[in-house]
C-alpha cells in the first residue's frame, strides 16, 4: 500500500511539473562536459540548447541552433514553433487524420497541421513543451524523465528516461527509454537538433548547402503526400536528387527538390529508410548510418543508432528572421546574422515514420508497446572529428 501511495504522490509531482512551463526552472541550463566537447539542456522539452566542439584550428564551435535565453524557447513555441532542440514524442513526425488502431482500439490525437490533417511530434502539446524532471546531473551525465498520462490522446501511462551523455572522443551519446504501465500503445521518439557545422563562421554562406552528406545505407525512402504524410509506397533513390549513398554536396541537387517536402516547397524534408538490421546498443555503434562535414570548420559528424529510419530536413521553410545565438554571431562589423532558408539541417533518428497506420511496412513490433514488452529504447551515438583526421 505504501508503494502505491508513493507512486500516485510521485505521478500527481511530476504531472504537476511537466504541465507549468511557466516555472522559471524549466529554463535552468546544466550543462555536461568532457574533453573536446560540451553540451547544454533545459527541462523544457529535455532540450540540447548549445554544443560546442572544436574546430580545425582548435576553437570551439557551438554547431546547433537555438536560443541564448531559455525563455525564448517558450515564445518560440506559442509563434513559429520551430523544435529547435528537444525531444518530441510520444509519436515524432506525422500521424495521418490524427488517428491509429492498436489491438481493436481505435485513439484520436489532436491534430495539430495541415487545417487538422494530421498529427505532429505527438500533437498540440507534445514532449518538446512538457517540462521534463532532472533526475540525476554530473559532469559528463544528465537524465531527464516524463511520466505521461496519456497527453494528447494517447493511450495509457508511460515513463520515459532520457539520459544524455559527453565523452572523449568527443562524443555525445543519447539514450531515450520509455517503458509503458498499462496499455498498448505506439511510441516513437527523436531528439530534434538543429544542426549548423559551419557555426555561421562564413558570413558569404550562412547556408549548409556546401556541406557534404553521405548516408551509405539510405537506399530507400518512404514516398509522402502533398502535406508530407506517407502514402503507402516505397521509393528507391538511385538516380534521383534523394540519393546520399555516395557522399555529395547537400546543396548539388536541392533545386531539383521540388515539391519533396511537401506541395510548393524546395528542398529536402524526408524519410530514409536504413536498410541494415536494428541493432541494439552497443552492437548499434559498430556502424555509422549518417556522415556530414564542413569545409569551413573542417567539423565531421558520424552518427551511429539503433534505429532504422533518418528524417531530412533542410530548414527549407527558414526565412532569415530568427538571429543565430550570440556563440555564432562572427560579423566583424557589428551586424546581426540570421537564420536563412537552408541555414541548418534537422537529422531525426527514428522508425518509419507513421508506420502505425501502414501494417503492410510491418514495423508493430518497433512501435507498438505493452506491459510485457521490452521497453522502447531509441539509442543515438554523434561522434565529432576533423575531415580527414580518421
Amino acid at each position: 500500500m505504501l508503494l502505491i501511495i508513493l507512486f500516485w504522490l510521485l505521478s500527481f509531482l511530476l504531472r504537476a511539473i511537466a504541465q507549468n512551463p511557466g516555472s522559471s526552472s524549466v529554463f535552468t541550463k546544466y550543462t555536461i562536459s568532457a574533453p573536446g566537447i560540451n553540451a547544454s539542456f533545459i527541462p523544457y522539452g529535455a532540450r540540447l540548447t548549445n554544443l560546442y566542439v572544436n574546430d580545425k584550428n582548435g576553437c570551439p564551435q557551438d554547431v546547433v541552433l537555438g536560443y541564448d535565453d531559455g525563455s525564448a524557447y517558450l515564445k518560440d513555441t506559442e509563434t513559429v514553433h520551430t523544435y529547435f532542440g528537444p525531444i518530441v514524442g510520444r509519436y515524432a513526425n506525422r500521424i495521418k487524420n490524427g488517428t491509429f488502431t492498436v489491438e481493436g482500439v481505435t485513439s484520436h490525437i489532436a491534430e495539430n497541421e495541415h487545417h487538422g490533417a494530421d498529427t505532429l511530434h505527438g500533437g498540440k502539446i507534445g514532449y518538446d513543451q512538457r517540462n521534463w524532471t532532472v533526475l540525476s546531473a554530473n559532469e559528463t551525465t544528465i537524465t531527464f524523465s516524463l511520466l505521461d498520462q496519456g497527453f494528447e490522446g494517447f493511450p495509457g501511462t508511460i515513463i520515459t528516461y532520457a539520459t544524455y551523455t559527453v565523452s572523449a572522443g568527443p562524443q555525445w551519446t543519447s539514450r531515450l527509454v520509455s517503458i509503458p504501465f498499462d496499455e498498448p500503445t505506439p511510441i516513437m521518439l527523436a531528439n530534434h537538433v538543429y544542426w549548423n557545422l559551419d557555426a555561421f563562421a562564413n558570413p558569404s554562406d550562412l547556408t549548409i548547402l556546401n556541406n557534404t552528406l553521405y548516408m551509405p545505407y539510405a537506399a530507400r525512402y518512404i514516398e509522402i503526400d502533398s502535406i508530407e504524410v506517407p502514402n503507402g509506397a516505397i521509393g528507391v533513390v538511385n538516380g534521383t536528387f534523394l540519393d546520399f549513398t555516395s557522399p555529395k554536396k547537400i546543396g548539388r541537387d536541392i533545386r531539383q527538390a521540388v515539391n519533396a517536402c511537401g506541395l510548393g516547397c524546395t528542398g529536402y524534408d524526408n524519410a530514409f529508410i536504413l536498410d541494415r538490421p536494428r541493432y541494439s546498443a552497443p552492437e548499434a555503434t559498430d556502424l555509422s548510418v549518417l556522415t556530414m562535414s564542413s569545409d569551413v570548420t573542417g567539423i565531421q559528424l558520424d552518427i551511429r543508432t539503433n534505429q532504422q529510419n533518418l528524417q531530412i530536413y533542410t530548414c527549407d521553410n527558414l526565412n532569415g528572421t530568427i538571429p543565430v545565438k550570440q556563440s555564432q554571431q562572427h560579423s566583424t562589423n557589428g551586424s546581426t546574422t540570421y537564420v536563412p532558408q537552408y541555414g541548418c539541417v534537422v537529422i531525426e533518428t527514428q522508425q518509419w515514420i507513421d508506420g502505425i497506420n501502414n501494417p503492410q511496412w510491418g514495423q508493430d513490433q518497433y512501435q507498438i508497446y505493452t506491459v510485457g514488452s521490452e521497453p522502447a529504447v531509441v539509442f543515438a551515438q554523434y561522434d565529432f572529428s576533423i575531415v580527414g583526421s580518421r
